[in-house]
């Protein structure tokens, strides 16, 4: 069985400031390669980076000695930078990350590859720990059920050909994730459960609490 894995980096780090967070340095090392690090130690084939075209020369450099890596350009959506990764990979089963999670492990990563051999389609997911409130102009409508609630991660690992299907069915809409274009197809979708120090990086204070975790 062949293994790929996706990293979308397609996005322009609106919110985290002026620089791309990917290329922020955290104890010396670039939050993205502290993502595909992770991968390049997995059970993983290839590394299939969808990046943003005003980075990929940085991306270039950075990776120029991995053997596993190939980095193509990305799309204006994530959905679409996922969909170019898929027509670039050569896999059985692909695992999709998010390129800000750089607390991912490789033990979690080869979990997700094993389990998606029989599972076929999952997510990595936190059980929610937070009470959750419903909210209408500014008024709490009524406090949810957490007790089946659980917080989406990455990496989503599937068969390729089971989500590449689903990528030409919706191609142009714009799903957050990848579980949720299977879902909307009446997909069964699976939990494994990961680790409440996989946040993605999405502001300047998470690169706050990234160096905590990477020191």
């Amino acid at each position: 069985m062949k293994y790929s894995a996706i990293i979308p980096a397609g996005g322009t780090s609106s919110r985290f400031g002026t620089t791309n967070k990917l290329l922020e340095k955290i104890n010396g090392k670039e939050v993205i390669k502290y993502t595909v690090d992770a991968f390049e130690n997995s059970l993983v084939d290839e590394i299939v980076i969808c990046a943003n075209v005003n980075i990929i020369e940085n991306l270039e450099e950075i990776f120029q000695s991995y053997k596993k890596v190939k980095i193509i350009e990305g799309g204006q959506t994530r959905q679409a930078s996922v969909y170019n990764g898929l027509k670039a990979v050569n896999c059985d089963y692909v695992l999709i990350h998010d390129a800000a999670r750089p607390m991912i492990s490789t033990d979690l990563i080869n979990q997700t590859a094993e389990m998606v051999k029989d599972k076929k389609a999952l997510t990595v997911a936190t059980k929610t720990i937070d009470t959750i409130k419903e909210v209408e102009d500014d008024k709490i409508v009524c406090t949810v059920d957490r007790s089946k609630l659980y917080n989406t991660q990455t990496p989503q690992a599937f068969e390729y050909n089971l989500i590449k299907t689903a990528h030409e069915k919706f191609i142009g809409q714009n799903f957050t994730d990848d579980a949720g274009m299977l879902e909307a197809l009446g997909q069964d979708v699976y939990i494994l459960n990961g680790s409440y120090k996989n946040i993605k990086i999405t502001t300047q204070s998470d690169i706050d609490i990234a160096k905590i975790y990477l020191n």
